[in-house]
């Protein structure tokens, strides 16, 4: 499994870049064929991070969103900032 296949893109809203640093937490669109293992197996593979947590929701328009907590001594402003969101 490719961690590109599962993980199309981050998703940017206001509201997201809150929880990155509130909550850390880290916000995908993913493939709506991968399980919450696969999605946490992919960004720890792409990230170099441990996952604490994965929860995953279906959008209106049909697309799967994923919310991704990391463990505590990981930070989602430092992907984010790789990843050019903040």
């Amino acid at each position: 499994m490719d961690p590109f296949d599962v993980l199309k893109h981050p998703a940017m809203t206001e509201k997201n870049v809150g929880m990155i640093e509130k909550e850390n937490k880290i916000v995908f669109i993913v493939d709506r064929k991968y399980t919450k293992q696969d999605i946490k197996k992919a960004f720890e593979e792409m990230f170099n991070v441990k996952v604490e947590k994965v929860n995953t929701m279906i959008t209106r328009e049909g697309k799967k969103k994923a919310f991704i907590k990391l463990k505590p001594e990981y930070s989602a402003a430092d992907i984010a900032v790789k990843l050019g969101m903040i």
